[in-house]
């Protein structure tokens, strides 16, 4: 397409719809004056071909149960997806499970690879979703860091950090919210690790498919790294697509004995859980019909990165690392002097513009001295979200 996509225009996002319907920190929750640069959530209306099917399947008149491990169709385009643009060349749709979103697939593989009092290491920072799945499974989790400046992980630390209670490594890839992508060497230290100590690796990868410039997302699940059989890996469709309020993602695994027992694990044969059909009909549709859009979109992604990190680093004091994959910004304010709580809430309260503290609750104690931003959004409302962020942190000079 030449010239500037239509489809991620400034009169693309709908402040209308969004003020009814973008919650968790958005639109729909705060004042109509505050722009929201908070949760990893896309501004713009879904691809035109998820919304045709999702149509299609409600004209055919029925809602009735699905199957507990997901439709046949789509389980069959999840595996092509992860064959075709994972690297997992013998996925198949059996090796696949239909979930009710990706954080529901996390704490369901906790549940399977963790019993209460195991030991689970997980990155600090990282998304609080990893915190919450190792607890919600009677697990502890155990911080291995990241430098959000850097990237930089140790994996000697990592291997001090193992105990005779461990029992799993979680991977986020690209990593939540340092936008850091793990490069192969990174990754078969983390295989070889795993394989001495006989670890479950619980790999995250929703943000796989928003990586930039030289950066290349290489799944742990592929054959490459030996350890396909002790990975169980999860994805969803929120973040390439903006299916989050639909509630669907999925796990996968190579031993189908270990599918069965994630599909105990999930609940989703008692009907107390799963994913809904409707839902997987709009998963069918992305993942078959969807990419030219996701390609757009990756394409605006890569301006906004651009544009957003060349304005933070205008600000006097503030550090950043431009992310590898994600669309959040990771910005440093300890010039501040004050905590990412305060400085929140004090953005919030004068400067009008809403974004995401690096509080423990959040990310781990390594997430503190910083603030997420997201740039899922038009160029307008980031320019003027971007405006109040700078204004208010000048103001503290």
């Amino acid at each position: 397409m030449s010239g500037p996509d239509p489809r991620f225009a400034d009169d693309a996002v709908n402040l209308e719809v969004l003020r009814e319907r973008s919650f968790n920190l958005r639109w729909a929750t705060l004042p109509a004056d505050v722009i929201p640069l908070t949760a990893a959530d896309i501004d713009f209306p879904v691809a035109q071909e998820i919304r045709e099917a999702v149509k299609a399947w409600i004209d055919r008149g029925y809602f009735s149960y699905g199957p507990a491990e997901g439709l046949p169709e789509f389980r069959a385009a999840a595996a092509t997806m992860l064959r075709t643009r994972k690297g997992l060349a013998s996925a198949s749709a059996a090796q696949v499970l239909a979930t009710n979103s990706a954080a529901a697939a996390l704490e369901t593989a906790a549940r399977f690879m963790l019993a209460p009092g195991d030991e689970a290491i997980i990155s600090d920072p990282v998304d609080f979703l990893f915190q919450r799945s190792v607890q919600e499974a009677g697990g502890t989790a155990v911080r291995w860091a990241c430098d959000p400046a850097t990237g930089a992980v140790d994996f000697e630390q990592l291997a001090r950090l193992i105990t005779p209670r461990t029992r799993m490594i979680g991977l986020c890839n690209p990593l939540n919210p340092v936008g850091k992508v793990w490069t192969t060497p990174e990754l078969e230290q983390l295989a070889t690790i795993a394989e001495q100590h006989d670890l479950w690796i619980l790999s995250d990868e929703i943000w796989s498919d928003i990586v930039y410039g030289d950066a290349r997302h290489v799944s742990i699940a592929s054959d490459h790294f030996g350890v396909g059989g002790r990975t169980v890996t999860v994805t969803g469709l929120s973040k390439t697509f903006g299916l989050a309020g639909l509630r669907i993602g999925l796990l996968h695994a190579s031993d189908e004995a270990v599918v069965e027992g994630l599909l105990e694990a999930s609940g989703a044969r008692s009907t107390a859980n799963g994913a809904a059909t409707i839902s997987q009909a709009a998963a069918v549709a992305a993942w078959e019909q969807g990419w030219d859009w996701a390609e757009g979109f990756l394409h605006h992604l890569h301006a906004q990165r651009e544009f957003a990190v060349r304005r933070l680093r205008e600000i006097p004091g503030v550090e950043l690392r431009a992310p590898d994959g994600c669309y959040v910004l990771f910005p440093s304010i300890r010039q501040t002097g004050r905590s990412s709580e305060w400085i929140a809430e004090h953005l919030l309260e004068h400067h009008r513009v809403a974004v995401v503290p690096g509080a423990a609750r959040w990310f781990g104690p390594g997430a503190e001295g910083h603030i997420r931003i997201s740039f899922a959004t038009s160029r307008a409302v980031l320019e003027e979200g971007l405006s109040r962020v700078a204004a208010g942190l000048q103001a503290l000079a």
